[in-house]
């Protein structure tokens, strides 16, 4: 139960350490959704992914190292929580703080990464509004009023005003 509980302990350290490198990738990513960096956003974002494949990783090591404690304890894996471990340990209290302290840890930077992400996303948000009220003015500059000139048929003739003939010219 000893090397059960160290392996856990590891891992849930390891998960903590990983956590806020993403935490602090998203810190990052905050100035550089406001400046429109989309470069150096994209390499920030490929860094995430890398990192999110090593906490996938983690995260199967822990249910097999929580499922072994649980079978250990003659437990259901369902509700064999991290929570219920911590008290569990009541019986070796150095453990128990470990366990307490590295679940803490983990829980804040959770928190903290899920408040820091739904900030970039309305950022991001914000952003994609802009560019699409940017692209409804061009539009709208495109179809300007035309100007009321008749012919004798009282048909109109006018032109409308505002209108750049050729559009837009990528190669200028």
């Amino acid at each position: 139960m000893a090397s059960l509980m160290e392996n856990l302990l590891a891992v849930l350290e390891e998960e903590s350490a990983e956590y806020e490198g993403l935490l602090e990738l998203s810190q990052r990513k905050t100035p550089l959704v406001v400046s429109g960096n989309l470069e150096k956003l994209q390499q920030i974002t490929d860094e995430e992914q890398i990192l999110v494949s090593r906490l996938h990783n983690l995260e199967k090591k822990r249910v097999e190292v929580t499922a072994d404690i649980a079978n250990v304890l003659n437990r259901d894996v369902e509700k064999c929580k991290l929570t219920d471990l911590i008290e569990i340990m009541s019986a070796r209290p150095e453990e128990q703080a470990k366990l307490a302290e590295v679940h803490d840890r983990l829980q804040s930077a959770v928190r903290e990464l899920q408040r820091v992400n739904e900030h970039n996303r309305e950022l991001l948000t914000n952003a994609l509004e802009m560019v699409e009220f940017e692209m409804n003015l061009v539009q709208s500059m495109r179809s300007a009023p035309e100007t009321a000139n008749y012919t004798k048929n009282a048909y109109n003739s006018g032109d409308t005003m505002g209108v750049m003939s050729g559009g837009f010219d990528a190669r200028q």
